[in-house]
């Protein structure tokens, strides 16, 4: 793709300054860390599941196209629903994932060592979300819709996803986290756009990302808004679900 700074070019890149900045800033938004949980972080998960069930999965759909014309159907019918599969793969990752970093901060309190996790889990989560991170700044310019309304669509959802997954993070993996993992997610999004602008990776693998970036959104808000401690406010997830979903419809 040619390095040409059309409006969507730039609007995406300042989308990703954003989304670097919701991670830069965490340390300043102390009033989201409370319990009950704070109803905008509620809100913020409704909005980005919202997004996904409305907007991601009707796309992964559409995503069956370029599969098909791809491998066909016959003996290879299953590759057919191969956009669901990736998805249920990228929720079955991050489960995974979460399952380790959950068991190594119980033995790090069983060593009375706190409730961080391990230094070799806390990399291993952090390289997970890094890719995950640059996969959704690549998607800034690589979705299946295109068009400056889907942009904002998809910048307001991903917006509050990364601010849902931030706090998380940043209770999982405390001190650690604002020394090294703060600072490596903020430049992901930056990264993924960079490589966004200069390489043009085919339909077929954008269609299987995207696909995967809808399992890992609908698992990382669920992971965070169902703990029993964590006392999550349900009538605000509700509400933020069934604003961005009105206006998704409406659009």
């Amino acid at each position: 793709m040619p390095l040409a700074l059309t409006l969507q070019t730039i609007l995406s890149f300042l989308v990703a300054l954003v989304f670097a900045a919701i991670h830069l800033a965490g340390d300043r938004l102390r009033f989201l860390d409370t319990v009950p949980r704070s109803r905008w972080l509620s809100a913020a998960g409704g909005v980005a599941v919202a997004y996904v069930f409305i907007h991601l999965l009707p796309e992964l759909s559409a995503a069956q196209e370029h599969f098909r014309g791809a491998f066909g159907s016959g003996p290879l019918g299953a590759i057919e629903r191969h956009s669901y599969l990736v998805a249920l793969l990228g929720l079955v990752i991050f489960y995974g994932l979460e399952r380790v970093a959950r068991s190594s901060a119980r033995r790090q309190e069983a060593r009375g060592r706190g409730r961080e996790a391990e230094p070799a889990v806390f990399w291993l989560h952090l390289g997970s979300y890094s890719l995950y991170n640059l996969l959704i700044g690549y998607l800034l310019l690589h979705r299946e819709e295109q068009g400056l309304q889907a942009l904002l669509f998809y910048a307001i959802a991903m917006g509050f996803h990364f601010l849902v997954n931030d706090r998380g993070l940043r209770q999982d993996h405390g001190a650690a986290y604002r020394r090294y993992g703060q600072w490596v997610l903020a430049a992901a999004p930056l990264l993924g756009w960079l490589i966004g602008v200069l390489i043009d990776i085919p339909q077929l693998l954008v269609s299987t990302l995207f696909a995967f970036l809808a399992g890992g959104v609908v698992l990382n808000v669920l992971k965070e808004e169902l703990p029993e401690e964590r006392e999550s406010r349900f009538s605000a997830f509700v509400a933020g679900a069934a604003v961005y979903t009105a206006l998704l419809l409406a659009a």
